[in-house]
């Protein structure tokens, strides 16, 4: 390089600095210094692969009940942070997850709010929600919604504990900057019917005549596991499992078709005894939770051996396998609906 050369550049340099000093003053700045990081060739994510062992969280769960109660609280519940997203409590850049705990005889007051929330039951029986009238009793392997904006309060009156996993769209809400949060001074809202109720109306692909829906949230509120078990077992021994995920079924809105909620798509899926999956990547991040058998998800290279009631995730485009030792079922979320929606989601399988 001439010393001629080297002067120009020197100069361009200095004159640029200069230039980006000056525009900074009124809130500018120069795209060219920065659109390689925000228009790449392939998503990048500060989220991990990460796996919350039932056999760590639950002596903490435990013992979190012995300090607060759920009043207090309001929602005790112990927040799932993904590892790259510490101080954010969120387990994915989109979505939220934690572990809600609730004892027998207490209850969790009503509240409602514009997140939209699903509960997947891990542990316990008997216990119950209240959404928009309607009571539901949880079992293990239940899948609750709580639309967005509805009242709704939890509460045991079993003589265990329950713990359920909590999902929201709490991220995408503030992304927005439309959150809304409002109590009631009931503690209890209510209730007019039971779990039944909508499931006689919703459940059986039918729907009541002059049924028009006001949301894109599913009017069928509770999808008990008993069905979504047996229809799994129907798949299996009727077809070849998936080469990437097995007996995979989504969880539907009965009238619209589509996606139960409409910001968080939800799963199940049944990987049969010494199943070997495939790679498979997708640009939904995935929050998995075991319900039953065992086995190892493998995600970039990182094995992460799963058992019941274990909650793991696989970010954003990483490649990941799924392995059984033995029958397993997952549940699992994601923010797939929105991508969709916005003609994001990709996946190579």
């Amino acid at each position: 390089m001439t010393k001629a050369v080297a002067a120009e550049e020197l100069q361009a340099g200095t004159g640029r600095s200069a230039f980006y000093a000056k525009i900074d003053t009124g809130n500018c700045a120069p795209l060219w210094e920065v659109l390689s990081d925000l228009v790449r060739p392939t998503p990048k994510t500060p989220c991990l692969p990460y796996i919350w062992h039932w056999n760590d969280v639950w002596p903490w769960i435990e013992e979190s009940g012995t300090l607060i109660s759920a009043a207090e609280a309001e929602r005790r519940v112990i927040v799932l942070e993904n590892p790259g997203l510490r101080g954010r409590s969120a387990v994915t850049h989109s979505l939220y997850a934690g572990l809600q705990l609730i004892l027998p005889g207490e209850i969790a007051p009503a509240h409602r709010h514009t997140q939209s929330a699903l509960r997947f039951i891990l542990h316990g029986a008997g216990a119950y929600t209240s959404v928009g009238g309607e009571r539901i009793t949880m079992q293990v392997g239940d899948f609750v919604i709580t639309p967005s904006w509805q009242f709704h309060d939890h509460g045991n009156p079993s003589d265990e504990p329950m713990v359920w996993l909590d999902g929201l769209d709490i991220p995408i809400v503030e992304l927005f900057d439309a959150q809304f949060m409002e109590r009631t001074d009931e503690q209890s809202q209510l209730t007019t019917h039971s779990e039944s109720h909508h499931l006689a109306q919703f459940g059986n692909t039918m729907k009541p005549v002059g049924f028009e829906p006001r949301s894109g949230t599913s009017p069928l509120c509770w999808y008990p596991y008993e069905r979504t078990r047996a229809a799994l077992e129907t798949l299996k021994s009727g077809e070849d499992p998936h080469p990437c995920w097995g007996h995979k079924l989504q969880y539907l809105n009965p009238v619209t078709g589509k996606s139960a909620m409409p910001t968080i798509g939800t799963f199940m899926q049944l990987l049969p005894a010494g199943f070997q999956g495939k790679p498979y990547r997708a640009t939904d991040s995935t929050v998995y939770a075991v319900v039953e058998g065992s086995g190892t998800c493998t995600v970039n290279g990182e094995a992460l051996a799963f058992g019941p009631r274990d909650v793991f995730v696989c970010p954003s485009w990483m490649p990941y396998t799924l392995d059984a030792s033995k029958d397993a079922i997952l549940f699992s979320f994601s923010d797939r609906p929105v991508q969709q929606a916005l003609d994001l989601w990709r996946e190579s399988l």
